[in-house]
């Protein structure tokens, strides 16, 4: 059986012809299409770039054989191993609610000491870089007191405990760092 468009129902041959129209304009057969860039103050006239990519620069690579890298060629997780590790040691005791070695953030759930049973503490911890430095982590440390009528309610922390925890955790990814480079 051979399919001729001759003898087709006109409708159909409308709508086929409709949809070759459609798919060949989604081809782009205009030309490359630029975006306007910002306008500089007292710029009459915009100037026009390349269309932004919604995947970044360099485009989107399926079954490539590139592999994301950063600035020192290394590729894995996105934050620096020492102190990814060591924020994890550090806060072992309390339970953890979210870990991302990727984002570099550490999110632990309310912990209450055995001491004190009638407070409680939960700690953010983002690891900012690859690179093991001070500034390469930051910690944020909430309490809660808990009130017989009202639940619990926030209370403030002391100032130094989010540095006193950055320190802690800095020390412990230089032992790990200094551990490594002995062996």
């Amino acid at each position: 059986m051979q399919l001729s468009v001759s003898r087709m129902p006109a409708r159909w041959r409308q709508g086929l012809l409709l949809a070759l129209c459609v798919a060949l304009t989604g081809c782009g057969l205009g030309g490359e299409e630029k975006y306007p860039d910002n306008r500089k103050p007292g710029d009459p006239s915009p100037t026009y770039g390349p269309p932004p990519s919604v995947f970044g620069e360099g485009g989107l690579t399926l079954g490539g054989t590139q592999k994301p890298t950063d600035e020192a060629g290394a590729t894995g997780i996105g934050v620096n191993s020492f102190l990814w590790r060591a924020s994890l040691d550090t806060v072992s005791f309390m339970p953890l609610v979210s870990a991302d070695p990727f984002g570099g953030v550490i999110i632990t759930d309310w912990y209450s000491p055995p001491q004190s049973p009638s407070e409680r503490f939960k700690v953010n911890i983002y690891i900012l870089g690859r690179a093991l430095r001070a500034d390469g982590v930051r910690a944020s440390v909430f309490r809660q007191q808990q009130d017989t009528t009202a639940g619990w309610i926030d209370a403030p922390v002391a100032s130094n405990t989010a540095t006193d925890l950055e320190n802690a955790i800095l020390t412990r990814a230089r032992q790990m760092r200094i551990a490594q480079l002995g062996q």
